[in-house]
């Protein structure tokens, strides 16, 4: 086959790459391996990330009451309240709701639904079934949100994550807010701690989210500036442009996280937090790593996920993780950057972070896999996922978290319902244009096509190099646009949901969409999850491209570890594809269950449509 111009270009400029970089590297595989920073055990890693107000409501005694929501935007504690029902029409306001005259944006934000720690501790064998060994969560801590990143303090669960919320805010109430002697364990607490045990007893490894850039207007440290000024004893934490002062003719007046208001930013020198909030955060770091305080980690969570982790200066990331790796030498870093390779990269040189939330590698994706108009080639595709392969130091392309969706984004399938109105790497735009509010984003039940790139999406994604991270309800067929429609309560198959009868304009859909676990597509994670954790070589493997066709859009690579070779290749196409593969053996498609033979007189390989094979060598 003629090659293009263009390809042969850039054919030519890969040879030279490789032969400036030799010896260091080989066929993209590490000839000369550098030391490694990050932990082991996150190369094993299938990550699922639990919104815990959405996973599961599993005690119906500790539900939120209205006063829980005072603090959080829309700032509505007046008007007619009750939780939510599991399964009720998403985009349909309750009674109670079209009582206060608002439109269905303001009401989602009131929402509450009930999901709690005991909801999470039934469904742990739901995830162990699923093959998760690894579980993100996002904020647990007390918050008056939906969210919690608005959170009152860092050293508690928020009551209304446990059985008793009364109780638990009693307790609270009687200790000292930034000494941890006072601090005790709540019964939301202890149900965490009980969450964690029995996920270790699985396998299943856990992080949290730790949301050190800001808190929330409930903190108990912010209320006491807001209410004695410059004589509280926490003037020096908030980030504070001034105070009340009648004499001075001043207001108070404060920085919020990108002027967010609920959200009063952490003040910061030229070394990050300062020192009183940092010994805070610092207490609490290992107050969740080590419960007990006994040195013995196996109680406490195994890592974390920092929120927002490019609004904290590097230094104070460099000594907070001097403090949690004297905890835990074997626990796990990730941060949320979402940006260019260059900006990441200070992140990730050994002295901060294991890992980032790979975005990136989900623009990629979505460029090449769910993109119709706007398709990149199988070429652009293939030198992207190699920049940031080989972007980072230290193992760390190993244990990046690869993922697609999350609680900031649009559902994978609705993603590819509206994959043509702009790309999603343009974060910023994409995040306006996938909204439920905008007109020309659909926002029904996604089409068999969309779900076939997701689960073309998935094979990638179960092979790749990195760490896999599945955010709920993907594996079942959830979709929606992005925050708050992203967020919507879990499906399960022993609950039953309304149809969605309605849009986001209040309007009646011609058809009724029904709401149900996509079967087909969760059988395929399970399958895909149980092939990554039975072959190392998907998980640890070197990495090698051995196939790029921009013509017939497949995509192949190579994975081996120790005497175990793998070979995946991808058809983003809606035809059938056969090419030669230009290799001989015996190989198993794992995915089929069917044996393959390659030799010089036969080696055409077919790839059904919108699909991929993962052939083991026999």
């Amino acid at each position: 086959m003629e090659i293009p111009m263009k390809n042969f270009v850039n054919l030519l400029t890969a040879v030279a790459f490789v032969m400036l970089t030799l010896p260091a590297i080989a066929g993209d595989s590490l000839m000369v391996k550098k030391e490694e920073f990050v932990p082991d055990w996150a190369k094993d890693a299938v990550w699922y990330q639990i919104f815990p107000e959405r996973f599961r409501n599993g005690d119906n005694n500790n539900e939120p009451k209205l006063q829980d929501l005072d603090g959080a935007y829309p700032h509505d504690i007046t008007s007619p309240w009750k939780i939510s029902p599991w399964g009720s029409d998403w985009y349909e306001l309750q009674p109670w709701e079209k009582e206060n005259g608002k439109n269905i944006w303001f009401n989602l934000q009131r929402r509450r639904y009930g999901g709690d720690l005991q909801g999470v501790l039934e469904k742990l064998g739901y995830l162990k079934d699923l093959g998760i060994n690894a579980i993100y969560f996002n904020p647990l801590f007390m918050a008056p949100s939906l969210h919690k990143y608005d959170g009152a303090s860092f050293h508690h669960i928020d009551p209304t994550f446990g059985p008793d919320p009364e109780g638990d805010k009693k307790i609270i109430a009687s200790e000292v807010f930034n000494d941890p002697s006072t601090w005790k364990w709540t019964s939301a607490d202890k149900l965490a701690l009980q969450v964690i045990q029995k996920a270790h007893e699985l396998g299943i490894k856990m992080i949290f989210d730790g949301v050190f850039n800001h808190m929330g207007l409930k903190s108990p440290a912010f209320m006491d500036v807001v209410k004695n000024q410059k004589n509280s004893l926490y003037k020096d934490w908030f980030a504070i442009k001034s105070f009340a002062d009648s004499e001075k003719g001043t207001k108070f007046e404060y920085d919020g996280w990108f002027n967010v208001k609920e959200l009063p930013e952490i003040k910061e020198d030229e070394n990050g937090i300062v020192a009183e909030p940092k010994k805070y955060i610092f207490d609490i770091t290992k107050r969740w790593m080590d419960p007990n305080g006994d040195g013995a980690v196996s109680d406490g969570i195994d890592g974390w996920r920092l929120d927002v982790a490019f609004c904290v200066k590097h230094p104070f990331w460099k000594d907070w993780r001097k403090l949690v790796k004297s905890i835990n030498s074997e626990a796990y870093l990730t941060a949320e950057v979402i940006d260019s390779i260059n900006v990441i990269k200070p992140y990730l040189e050994g002295d901060e972070f294991d890992a980032v939330m790979n975005y990136n590698f989900g623009f990629a994706c979505a460029d090449w896999i769910m993109a119709e108009k706007t398709r990149i080639t199988t070429t652009e595709f293939d030198q992207k996922l190699a920049k940031l392969r080989q972007a980072f130091p230290g193992g760390v392309e190993y244990v990046q978290q690869n993922l697609f969706g999350s609680h900031d984004a649009n559902r994978i399938s609705s993603h590819a319902m509206n994959a043509d109105l702009g790309r999603y790497g343009n974060w910023g735009k994409w995040f306006g244009i996938s909204s439920g509010g905008n007109s020309k984003y659909y926002t029904g039940k996604p089409s068999p096509e969309a779900f076939k790139k997701q689960m073309l999406f998935a094979i990638l994604q179960m092979s790749y190099v990195g760490a896999p991270m599945i955010y709920y309800g993907d594996e079942v067929g959830m979709w929606g646009a992005n925050d708050p429609d992203c967020r919507k309560p879990m499906l399960w198959d022993d609950i039953e949901y309304q149809p969605e009868v309605y849009n986001p304009d209040g309007t009646v859909k011609s058809t009724p969409d029904q709401v149900t676990v996509n079967k087909d597509l969760l059988n395929h994670y399970k399958k895909l999850i149980s092939i990554r954790n039975a072959h190392p070589a998907l998980r640890r493997g070197s990495y090698k491209t051995i196939k790029v066709d921009d013509e017939v859009g497949v995509f192949g690579f190579e994975r081996k570890f120790e005497n175990e070779e793998v070979m995946v290749f991808l058809n983003n196409s809606t035809e059938k594809r056969s090419f030669p593969v230009l290799k001989g053996g015996k190989y198993l498609d794992i995915l089929s269950g069917k044996d393959v033979s390659f030799s010089a007189s036969y080696n055409l390989l077919e790839i059904p449509p919108m699909w991929g094979v993962i052939l083991v060598k026999k």
